[in-house]
């Protein structure tokens, strides 16, 4: 059993592992834990010796999963998300990207699928069943997710799925429907920031990065990882205000626009008297009309959709904080 396993993972381990059936979709916010918990279940399933608590973490299988090469156990995920995590790609898609025919890419390929269909339909190796782990879920398009569905409602011999999303929204119903759900848990904020300390985060920043997350203790430790500065975060309010490009220096166009979205978010919150959620109170500027912040909400909306692939980065940051001081200092 793994000794990095945050508490409240484990907590849900042990519940669901308690319970039967052939495939289960794990959903909730980002940053909660999703990969960790399926991650978790199907080490647990495929364990030499497992127990009622979870995986032993001793044997063949859990050393297998480890180093990311277990004969029963298939993996689905984007191959951006594949190289990220270090789980290996078929040959011929990795040998594709190293000759630059393509890039990696971003959804579940239908190919991928294909694959695990075939996999599904195979005699487990090592007598304990097999797994198939989908992850993010969301990123099945719809020939993908179609290519699943069979197999999910009627799976052969001992295979078992999870499939783990943080938009269960846009999964097919049918997908849905062919699985037992489970909503993931909020932690609470001073076990997530104990578990914060644990991983090398400074006792003093974990309770302002897992504010800058929401709450998410994944999101905030992958915040302290990427190299984010409370004290920066604590600024951009008030500097983007006051129409500093900088204040979003060294984001990404995606990180820039979920931050503001991040701004807009408690500027709203404190305009009909809710308390803000990623800024303290201190750091806000003062909060324009309802009307303006609704059309800057949307309006970020809108850029969401394009940040992963901007026509001019830079251009694009230069627009966003432009756009972010002439809402902030509207009070129409």
């Amino acid at each position: 059993m793994s000794a990095t396993v945050a508490p409240w993972i484990a907590a849900q381990r042990q519940a669901l592992l308690g319970q039967r059936g052939h495939a289960w979709l794990l959903q909730g916010p980002s940053g909660l834990g999703q990969y960790a918990l399926a991650l978790e279940l199907v080490r647990a399933w495929l364990c030499d010796a497992p127990t009622a608590h979870g995986a032993c973490g001793q044997c063949a299988s859990c050393h297998g999963i480890d180093v990311h090469t277990h004969a029963d156990l298939c993996v689905l995920m984007p191959e951006t998300q594949a190289l990220a995590l270090g789980w290996p790609l078929p040959e011929k898609a990795q040998a594709e990207i190293e000759d630059k025919k393509r890039k990696a890419s971003r959804e579940i390929r239908v190919e991928a699928m294909r694959d695990a269909v075939e996999f599904a339909q195979r005699t487990s190796g090592r007598g304990r069943g097999k797994a198939v782990l989908v992850y993010p879920a969301e990123q099945m398009n719809h020939v993908t997710a179609n290519a699943l569905l069979k197999t999910l409602e009627e799976p052969p011999g001992d295979v078992r799925f999870v499939l783990a999303t943080e938009a269960a929204h846009e999964l097919l119903p049918t997908i849905r429907s062919r699985c037992l759900g489970h909503t993931l848990q909020w932690p609470d904020p001073a076990q997530s920031q104990q578990w914060l300390v644990e991983q090398g985060v400074p006792a003093d920043a974990a309770e302002a990065l897992l504010r800058a997350a929401g709450g998410r203790p994944d999101d905030a430790l992958a915040l302290a990882r990427a190299g984010r500065s409370p004290q920066t975060w604590a600024l951009l309010p008030k500097a983007v205000a006051r129409g500093d490009v900088s204040a979003l220096a060294g984001l990404e166009p995606a990180q820039a626009v979920d931050a503001l979205q991040k701004l807009c978010h408690d500027l709203l919150a404190q305009r009909v008297g809710a308390q803000p959620r990623y800024f303290s109170p201190a750091d806000l500027p003062a909060p324009p009309g309802v009307g303006p912040l609704t059309r800057w909400s949307r309006a970020l909306a809108k850029e969401a959709r394009t940040a992963e692939h901007p026509f001019n980065a830079g251009l694009m940051l230069e627009s966003l904080v432009a756009q972010a001081r002439h809402t902030l200092n509207s009070r129409h």
